[in-house]
C-alpha cells in the first residue's frame, strides 16, 4: 500500500507574541516552505489574519488552514502544534465566494474590491445617510435614512451584519444579507435575504451634503456616489477545517447562541 505524501506547509502568522511563539514552535517542528511553493497555508492568529491571508494569496488558490492565535477566531481551528500534516490531511474544505464592489465617486473614479465578509455603506460626517437601493434593477427601497446598509456574505453573516442585528445565514443556503446599520427611516425595516446570484446597487442620495464611504472588508473609498454588488462565483477560496468544528456547523450552531 502506497504512502499518502504529507503536503507542504506554510505557515503566515500575525505579529503579536502569541502568533509569532507559535510561529517559532512550528517552524521548529516542520519543513516549511515558502507560500508560493506550499500545498497549505496555515495563517497563526484571529479572523482578521485569516481575512487578510485569504486576500493575500487569493491568486494562488491555495487552501488556508488557520489556527486561533488572535481575539476573534471564528474563522480558525484550535491551535496544537502536534500532528499538523495529520491534522490538515483530514480536514474539510469549504468553499467561500467573495463579494465584487464597484464604487464610483465624486470625483467621477471607479475603485473595484472582493469583500470576504461584506461590502458595507457609511456616513462619513455628522448627518445621516440617504440610500437608495435597487436589486436587479428593480428599486426595492427609494430612500433609506440610516447610519449605513451592508451586504454580507454567509461567512460575514456572522461578523458586522451580525452586531447590525442581521440573520445568521447558513454557509451553503445560496443566500446574501441586506442589513441596515441604525435605519431611522423607515424605521422597522430589518432588512431583507436575497439569492446570491443578484446585483445589488446602492445610491447615496444628497451625497455632496451627506458624505457616504464604502468599505469592502478593509478596503475603503470615501465620497461615493454609487456601489455595485454581487458575489463573484468565478473565485473560490478553499478554507480548511477540522472534521468535529467545521464553519458549516460553527454557523448553524451560532444561530442558537444566546
Amino acid at each position: 500500500m502506497s504512502k499518502v505524501k504529507s503536503p507542504s506547509i506554510a505557515v503566515i502568522a500575525a505579529d503579536t507574541p502569541a502568533a509569532q511563539e507559535a510561529l517559532t514552535e512550528l517552524e521548529a517542528r516542520y519543513s516549511l516552505v515558502p507560500p508560493e511553493e506550499a500545498d497549505v497555508i496555515v495563517a497563526l492568529g484571529g479572523d482578521g489574519t485569516m481575512l487578510e491571508t485569504l486576500h493575500r494569496y487569493m491568486d494562488h488558490k491555495t487552501p488556508i488552514y488557520g489556527m486561533h492565535r488572535g481575539k476573534v477566531g471564528f474563522l480558525m481551528n484550535e491551535y496544537e502544534a502536534d500532528s499538523l500534516p495529520q491534522r490538515i490531511m483530514k480536514a474539510r474544505s469549504t468553499a467561500l465566494h467573495p463579494l465584487r464592489m464597484k464604487a464610483a465617486t465624486i470625483s467621477g473614479e471607479t475603485t473595484e474590491a472582493l469583500a470576504i465578509n461584506e461590502v458595507s455603506l457609511l456616513r462619513e460626517a455628522r448627518q445621516t445617510a440617504k440610500i437608495r437601493i435597487i436589486v436587479d434593477g428593480v428599486t426595492r427601497m427609494e430612500e433609506l435614512t440610516c447610519d449605513g446598509v451592508l451586504v454580507a456574505t454567509p461567512a460575514g453573516s456572522t461578523a458586522y451584519n451580525c452586531s447590525a442585528h442581521g440573520p445568521i445565514i447558513p454557509i451553503d443556503a445560496g443566500l446574501l444579507a441586506l442589513t441596515p446599520i441604525s435605519a431611522f427611516r423607515p424605521r422597522r425595516w430589518r432588512g431583507a435575504l436575497l439569492p446570491c446570484t443578484v446585483e445589488v446597487v446602492l445610491d447615496a442620495l444628497e451625497y455632496d451634503k451627506r458624505p457616504v464611504s464604502a468599505v469592502a472588508d478593509y478596503t475603503e473609498v470615501r465620497d461615493v456616489t454609487q456601489v455595485r454588488i454581487r458575489e463573484d462565483r468565478s473565485i473560490s477560496l478553499k478554507l480548511l477545517f477540522d472534521p468535529d468544528h467545521n464553519l458549516e456547523e460553527r454557523i448553524f450552531t451560532e444561530q442558537f447562541t444566546p
